[in-house]
């Protein structure tokens, strides 16, 4: 099983002067201790569901992963999750097909429909007025993806987009692309969606950690039924369009906290490997201590080596 790190706060003491060098660490010690993936936010504020105020610091997605790009050489890079309405699908394509580039080959383009209605108006991004628009412009862009990596330019003719002559040199180092991982537990779209198009699929595994949405706790309380369910789904749906399941990436997001001693490392381990029995095969942490930079240290030290053989 593959481990991966997502950084969602940045404030830490000292901050913003010092961002730059303790994302730096961060990303060191995420690579030295074998992560299998490096990821952020696409938000503008912050998430109020027990990250912390919207008014606490917020980071833009793609010049911070490009920067953490510049400061590693192995572990793939990613946006949990791009929101669809931020950015033209062209251009984001374009900023992905760079990162892939600079990186040498490990940009991972993760994209959902996005919800954050008020965040977007916050900044004057408009943003769709329906869910049938939201999750059209979705599916439509991930098309679009697909089009640009394996086409010489040809027009793109959409219901909501139009492309007229999308050359985009030079393609990915990746082959045949970078991987798209779609995010969102929708059942009737957005898991079909995965099973259409997506190379990997990202569920909310949730959180055990005090403080956090209700609804986050709710469902790590409930992990075994509610991904037993959406996983149910999407085979069904690899099925009713002809994919092959085995050949999509299941991932999940959750929240955990690391303790000062190693007391609750086994916990970590036995979660790994009980989500590995689910199907899952990489699991994504995010950690509300993670700039303390130990926390990074000890899954790299002792739960990675501990679930690499899964």
């Amino acid at each position: 099983m593959k481990i991966g790190l997502q950084i969602y706060q940045f404030n830490w003491l000292g901050t913003p002067e010092n961002t730059a060098s303790r994302l730096s660490e961060m990303a060191s010690y995420a690579e030295q201790g074998g992560f299998s993936s490096l990821w952020v936010m696409d938000h503008l504020w912050q998430v109020s569901q027990g990250f912390g105020p919207p008014e606490d610091p917020m980071l833009e997605g793609y010049s911070t992963i490009s920067y953490l790009a510049a400061e590693t050489k192995k572990v793939k890079l990613g946006l949990m999750v791009t929101a669809t309405p931020y950015r033209h699908p062209g251009l984001l394509v374009k900023a992905v097909t760079t990162l892939d580039v600079l990186s040498g080959g490990r940009a991972i383009l993760g994209i959902g429909a996005g919800w954050n209605k008020e965040e977007a108006e916050g900044f004057g991004i408009p943003f769709p007025k329906s869910k049938a628009e939201l999750f059209g412009r979705l599916e439509e862009t991930v098309r679009i993806a697909r089009h640009i990596w394996s086409s010489e330019g040809e027009p793109f003719e959409g219901k909501y987009y139009r492309l007229l002559k999308p050359v985009n040199h030079p393609q990915p180092i990746s082959k045949p692309h970078p991987p798209i991982l779609i995010g969102g537990e929708g059942e009737k779209r957005t898991l079909r969606l995965v099973a259409k198009h997506g190379d990997a699929c990202n569920l909310q595994l949730g959180s055990a950690v005090e403080g956090y949405a209700p609804w986050l706790r709710e469902l790590y309380k409930n992990r075994r039924s509610n991904l037993t369910r959406k996983l149910g789904i999407l085979k069904e749906h690899c099925k009713n369009v002809g994919r092959d399941y085995d050949e999509i990436e299941i991932t999940v997001l959750g929240t955990v906290r690391i303790s000062p001693d190693p007391s609750n490392i086994p916990e970590i381990v036995n979660l790994c490997r009980e989500l590995n029995d689910l199907g899952v095969d990489q699991v994504i942490f995010n950690m509300p201590n993670v700039y303390d930079l130990w926390p990074i240290e000890r899954i790299g030290a002792e739960v990675i080596p501990a679930v690499a053989d899964l």
